[in-house]
């Protein structure tokens, strides 16, 4: 692909709010364009006062949109199809009033419906005076969309049309169109790289109606497959029982139930993999001797259950691997989390493990958030804030690309 066509075949709504900076969206279009990108740009009505259709139609090659129908005939415009259409979706500029209908799901016009409806990446170029950027509202606001993964554009500092002097001027078209290819770049940096995913629980047979299991929901491992995936690598996801689905088309979803199951399919696929990457929550036990029949209430008698080990999967994993091979585990403490944490690393030769700690709130089984620490087997530490799972998964896979050269 030549230097200038650098976007090919890509697919961008812009969306244009109601900012003085809506000027420079004819400029950021024709740059898109001029990369290769097809645009579709969804006006706000306040928008419109900035800066016309018409030059924004000519400059796109494509009807721009601002109501939820055509006044002319009625055509209705799909913000569900434009959902689907999208590789990414990108305000600029992005006013106060827009980022905080859209922080709290605020849809009263057909920008604000179509992120509703959006499944690809969301990225923000705000524009806004100073005073209105520094305000603690917009600072949370932008605080619960970055949590949802999407990502930034940083405003400039300079003169604003206040006539103050600070931070909120859009970032130029051309360093914006550069975020833009930098974010589909980053996508492929995992290329016909073939990756082993675990993820959610286990469920060891008590009798055929009971069973030993643990809260684990899939979500963090969900999410570390679709970012692996994003990046361009074929993902092989084992998956224990989950509520949960993959739908991107480079995840191969193998579901099992109990840690035999998981066990024996990991073993299976690794030696046709780049690395594993081990988020499942495996039963360490299982019922030595599982009933083939419901176990029945006897009054004054108390069953005991016999448990026996199950084989530690990415032990099993560790004893195998080649150099060219990367291993990765996951482990949740609550006691004495990185001394327990470094002697995993060294007791399955992990290249490195994710530590997450049961006393962080926010942290752990069935949330939307985690907190993470990654050490490496050089006891590195690299700490993490709490962050949406997307967005923890975007760092794991974002460290693997930076320290490991076969990545």
């Amino acid at each position: 692909m030549s230097e200038s066509k650098r976007l090919e075949g890509k697919k961008i709504i812009l969306g244009i709010t109601g900012s003085i900076a809506a000027y420079k969206a004819a400029t950021l279009t024709r740059l898109l364009i001029k990369q290769g990108a097809t645009v579709k740009i969804i006006i706000t009505p306040y928008g419109k006062e900035f800066i016309t259709p018409v030059t924004l139609a000519t400059l796109s090659q494509n009807t721009v949109l601002s109501d939820f129908f055509s006044h002319d005939d009625g055509a209705w415009n799909s913000h569900v199809e434009l959902g689907l259409w999208a590789d990414l979706f990108l305000v600029a500029p992005a006013s106060a009033n827009t980022m905080a209908k859209m922080a709290h799901g605020i849809c009263d016009n057909l920008l604000l419906t179509t992120y509703l409806s959006v499944r690809c990446p969301v990225m923000f170029a705000p524009a806004m005076d100073m005073d209105m950027y520094q305000h603690p509202a917009t600072i949370e606001n932008i605080g619960i969309l970055k949590k949802r993964g999407h990502s930034f554009v940083e405003p400039d500092t300079g003169e604003l049309a206040s006539g103050l002097i600070g931070k909120g001027r859009m970032e130029e078209p051309e360093n914006i169109t550069e975020a833009v290819i930098e974010f589909f770049n980053s996508k492929k940096k995992l290329k016909s790289k073939n990756f082993l995913v675990t993820a959610g629980p286990t469920f060891e047979k008590i009798d055929p109606v009971r069973f030993i299991g643990n809260h684990s929901s899939g979500k963090m491992g969900f999410a570390i497959a679709e970012e692996l995936a994003n990046q361009g690598a074929n993902v092989q996801l084992i998956s224990g029982p989950v509520n949960i689905t993959a739908n991107h088309p480079n995840i191969k979803v193998h579901k099992v139930t109990s840690a035999k199951q998981m066990h024996d399919k990991s073993v299976e696929l690794f030696p046709f993999c780049n690395g594993a990457i081990m988020s499942a929550a495996v039963a360490d036990y299982k019922v030595k001797n599982a009933s083939d029949q419901k176990i029945k209430r006897e009054d004054n008698k108390t069953p005991i259950i016999e448990l026996e080990s199950n084989k530690d999967i990415a032990a099993t994993l560790g004893a195998v691997k080649t150099k060219k091979q990367l291993l990765v585990g996951f482990a949740l403490e609550t006691d004495n989390p990185v001394e327990n944490a470094i002697k995993k690393i060294k007791k399955k030769k992990l290249d490195f493990i994710v530590l997450n700690s049961l006393s962080d709130k926010g942290a752990g089984f069935n949330t939307d958030t985690n907190k993470v620490t990654i050490i490496d087997s050089f006891e590195n530490k690299k700490e993490f804030s709490l962050k949406s799972k997307k967005e923890v998964a975007k760092d794991i896979v974002q460290y693997i690309i930076e320290n490991y050269n076969y990545a």
